[in-house]
């Protein structure tokens, strides 16, 4: 039985990472930023919930105090953010940089010491990075800075290990089913591998990264060769 943390585990591919663990036996804690949300995600998934929020780093520490020994640790909060150059909300993108920089590396800094020489860490960034789109300024700065992060963390946390996961579009995913299909035909057409990733294929990437003792300080792209496109 392993030790998880799940940041961000309430929705989308962190809950359904968290449930899996749950479901192998694994001891899991979720956060979110809502009490409420996240003791109800909680309960769902068979894991034990927090109240965190990445934007408010000053406050991780004491919202991670009572976890205890941490063997699998994975950073998957989050916020969608459209912001322009030509239209730009300073507001909006100090927040996503710090949620997804400082709020990451804040999490990090507040379970080092529950970390073991064996553990391992996986961030989540994004495609984003690679293929920007109208909108994308600061979400594709800060997955970029995912890498940089990983690198960093990987030296500094030896022997723990660090990777990152680069999602493309994950069809399934509650943002993109909302989209009109024939946007999403548009993206499987752009995809080498004619369907779009999905929530289940992304739990099994982090899964593996998290498993595999020789993997470390790798970026893994789970996108069907969408870049390719």
């Amino acid at each position: 039985m392993s030790g998880v943390v799940v940041i961000g585990g309430t929705s989308g591919i962190g809950r359904e990472f968290a449930r899996m663990r749950a479901g192998r036996g694994d001891e899991v804690v979720i956060t979110g930023r809502d009490a409420h949300r996240t003791d109800t995600a909680a309960k769902e998934t068979g894991a034990r919930g927090l109240a965190l929020d990445l934007a408010r780093p000053k406050g991780i520490v004491d919202a991670l105090s009572d976890v205890g020994t941490v063997d699998h640790l994975v950073i998957a909060g989050i916020s969608r953010d459209e912001n322009r150059v030509s239209a730009y909300d300073i507001d909006a993108a100090v927040h996503l940089v710090t949620l997804k920089l400082v709020g990451y590396t804040a999490v990090v800094h507040a379970l080092q010491s529950r970390l073991r020489d064996d553990s391992a860490v996986v961030l989540f960034g994004g495609q984003a990075k690679e293929r920007p789109y109208p909108g994308a300024t600061t979400v594709a700065t800060v997955n970029a800075g995912v890498t940089g992060l990983m690198h960093s963390l990987a030296v500094e946390l030896a022997p723990v290990r660090v990777n990152a996961i680069h999602p493309g579009v994950v069809g399934d995913s509650p943002y993109w089913r909302a989209k009109p299909e024939e946007v999403l035909a548009g993206l499987r057409a752009r995809t080498p591998t004619g369907r779009l990733a999905t929530v289940a294929d992304v739990v099994d990437a982090v899964d593996f990264l998290l498993r595999n003792g020789s993997v470390n300080a790798v970026e893994l792209s789970v996108d069907g060769g969408w870049l390719l496109g």
